[in-house]
């Protein structure tokens, strides 16, 4: 499922859409407190999930980052059938955080700055097919909200050199990937598909947002 041709040339592309980028991002304009304390989970598509489960990780306040599934249905949520591009599915990362250390709109805010290219329609790098489309699911009307307002706010001042394909879908299921795509960045630091496409995400991420990484 992952290929590696290309993939210099894939990460070329993603800089140049995303080099000085983060500097000038915003901050979300709507991103209003939590009714209640506790902690709240997220789920993300950005392309493959073992780099934006990696980057999640790094967050303070983030206490879990799971890569799995979302968009399809259960019966459908493993690997070689996601794989297949006709599930419905997109790989998918869930994550648990706590909104009184990083708000839902600082996470949205990782996930367009750093997690992945929101302008790449069903692909992602070197990665093609609706399985690495760009997506959010929300499980709250708040998360809707705050998503829909994001995109909009980003479109409107221009941060991307072309227009956000991010949809904004409500979260029907969320399904556990197989164990050894858990922590895989950590895992297999070495190997080439890392190194490529999401090592890089993570110095991005030391570089511009010093001040939302766990200490």
């Amino acid at each position: 499922m992952r290929t590696h041709a290309l993939a210099a040339a894939a990460l070329i592309g993603l800089l140049a859409c995303t080099t000085g980028a983060a500097s000038r991002f915003p901050d979300p304009a709507v991103d209003p407190a939590p009714a209640k304390p506790g902690t709240q989970t997220a789920v993300f598509a950005g392309g493959c999930f073992w780099g934006v489960e990696a980057v999640f990780e790094k967050l303070n306040g983030v206490s879990d980052s799971v890569s799995g599934y979302a968009g399809g249905k259960k019966a459908t949520a493993n690997y070689e059938m996601v794989g297949t591009g006709t599930t419905g599915h997109a790989e998918s990362v869930q994550v648990t955080y706590d909104p009184a250390v990083v708000s839902y709109g600082k996470l949205l805010k990782v996930f367009f700055a750093v997690a992945h290219d929101p302008t790449q329609l069903n692909r992602q790098g070197p990665d093609e097919g609706t399985q690495y489309r760009s997506s959010i699911f929300y499980a709250t009307p708040e998360q809707q909200t705050v998503a829909e307002a994001y995109i909009r706010q980003l479109d409107a001042a221009k941060i991307f050199k072309r227009s956000i394909v991010t949809t904004v879908a409500p979260l029907e299921g969320f399904y556990a990937a197989e164990t050894y795509h858990q922590n895989f960045l950590v895992q297999h630091p070495d190997y080439p598909y890392i190194v490529y496409n999401d090592l890089p995400k993570l110095e991005h991420l030391k570089k511009e947002f010093p001040e939302l990484l766990r200490k």
